[in-house]
């Protein structure tokens, strides 16, 4: 499957409706998730609707990413922040926003242990200022938050549903969890009518390398060694971002307010396997490879062993898993290959996982 640049990167719906929302305003939408979220609002729905992006254009986004809608008479491009409640209450009143998906983050698991401050700005300060514009302005039918598996910690194995306890073990994990104490307090104290999806491990073209995926990608791409933090056994549930789009445009429509999700994959797959497989796409797959390109670090203070959630909920709103791991690698591997470093015009610093 060949890739054309950002066209094709949307999901699959297209035929949902919710008679309430017309004007959307997408926080974090020249990121990663949130730029497939525009992109696909755009492609699959056309004049429906009028999509708003917020971005304040970190290292981890580009206008690259929406390059391919920016000429769309109903895509508008915003940069800003988030804790800047005076501005976000005037972008809803000039655009009329009626609804609300929120993917504005920082993300980075590595980054939390040394630079935990940020994600407490970003992610809990952020949530809430846009939380308090959307209960000041007092127009919101639909707003649907961003959230992680992460919030439960390790699940040792065992599948665990959206009444789990959190329990969060790093700064990032507990930022989001904090977030999400805000966005239900909100729900039941003032009425917004938010919905939380909690998302397996997302990857994809456009991400960002400083994720597992693309920074191996590029790394075997340019002929340096792979580096993996401690023996690379432990698993996640990789998850492909174009059923990631398709669950939020089910929840945009369908979700029940007050109600979380969880966005699941049958996919689990350990760092080591990841590493062999981008290998193996490459053409890197006789004994002795793998040894040769990978090189093990000390690993981060705590690691989850794993994150295992069930996804009955999200699939009663017929939903469920399209693309699985071997051909959304290959369709991400093939992106990369093809838009390289160039894609974020900028030297990147590769970490380590």
């Amino acid at each position: 499957m060949t890739i054309n640049s950002t066209t094709d990167l949307v999901g699959t719906n297209k035929n949902l409706h919710h008679p309430g929302v017309k004007n959307i305003l997408v926080t974090g939408g020249a990121g990663f998730i949130g730029s497939w979220m525009c992109r696909h609002l755009i492609r699959q729905y056309g004049d429906r609707y009028n999509v708003v992006c917020l971005d304040r254009l970190s290292s981890v986004s580009s206008l690259n990413n929406i390059k391919s809608i920016q000429g769309h008479p109903s895509f508008h491009f915003i940069k800003g922040i988030l804790n800047n409640q005076e501005h976000l209450v005037e972008i809803m009143n000039e655009y009329t926003i009626d609804s609300v998906i929120h993917f504005a983050a920082e993300s980075s698991v590595q980054k939390s242990f040394s630079a935990p401050l940020e994600f407490i700005d970003s992610n809990v300060l952020g949530t809430y200022h846009l939380l308090e514009a959307m209960r000041s302005y007092g127009k919101i039918v639909r707003y649907v938050h961003a959230s992680t598996d992460e919030v439960y910690g390790e699940t040792r194995g065992v599948s665990v549903d959206e009444e789990t306890r959190m329990n969060p073990t790093n700064p990032y994990a507990a930022s989001k969890a904090a977030a999400e104490m805000f966005v239900l307090a909100y729900q039941k104290s003032f009425k917004i009518p938010a919905m939380i999806l909690r998302c397996n491990n997302i990857y994809g073209p456009c991400q960002f390398p400083e994720k597992l995926i693309p920074l191996f990608a590029l790394l075997v791409k340019d002929g340096k060694k792979l580096t993996m933090q401690g023996d690379g056994s432990r698993t996640r549930n990789f998850i492909y971002v174009s059923d990631v789009v398709d669950a939020f445009d089910a929840i945009l429509h369908n979700g029940i307010a007050g109600s979380v999700y969880n966005v699941t994959s049958s996919d689990e797959v350990s760092v080591r396997q990841v590493a062999s497989e981008i290998l193996k796409v490459y053409g890197y797959d006789t004994p002795g490879d793998f040894d040769s390109w990978v090189v093990s670090m000390p690993d981060r203070p705590f690691n989850d062993n794993d994150y295992v959630v069930k996804g009955d909920k999200l699939r009663s709103l017929e939903w469920d898993q399209r693309v699985f791991f071997r051909e959304g690698l290959a369709r991400t591997v093939e992106w990369y290959r093809e838009n390289g470093n160039d894609w974020w015009k900028k030297e990147l610093s590769h970490s380590t996982f």
